[in-house]
């Protein structure tokens, strides 16, 4: 059942441009960041609830997918960390597909470890921002809810 309630804009301009422009294009456009492609997060605010719209890097396999909580290897979790802990479904577009998922964190073990190796493949960055920050940046699996 697709997410339903208030948007809530990103408070930073770029993101909420483009997670706005991919939208409404239906994923045509909008849709690379620095080169690499992206997914179209919507999650539900962990304390607003209302929806919120993040641009995440694709690492996608076997149609399940990972979400990167990265935050470019800041000391802290990005905000939608937080919306995926208290409320795990989630609504993802990939392109022009759109479906609902639910979102697990990976603890540290051989399947992080597998999807972490994924990640770094799909945006190499990701290994920099992990050296970059003593937290061990979580990572989310997306699994699609059959319709």
């Amino acid at each position: 059942m697709p997410l339903t309630g208030e948007y809530a804009p990103s408070t930073s301009e770029w993101a909420r441009k483009q997670a706005e422009a991919f939208e409404a294009s239906n994923g045509a456009e909008a849709n690379t960041m620095r080169g690499m492609p992206i997914i179209l997060l919507t999650s539900i605010g962990a304390k607003s609830g209302k929806l919120r719209k993040t641009a995440l890097m694709r690492v996608e396999h076997d149609g399940q997918y990972l979400a990167v909580a990265s935050l470019g290897g800041s000391p802290k979790h990005p905000v939608w960390y937080y919306n995926l802990k208290a409320q795990p479904h989630v609504e993802l577009q990939d392109g022009a597909e759109r479906h609902d998922y639910t979102a697990v964190e990976l603890e540290p073990g051989a399947e992080r470890d597998a999807w972490w190796a994924r990640a770094v493949e799909a945006f190499p960055d990701y290994a920099d921002y992990q050296r970059k920050t003593e937290r061990l940046i979580p990572v989310f699996l997306l699994t699609r809810i059959q319709d």
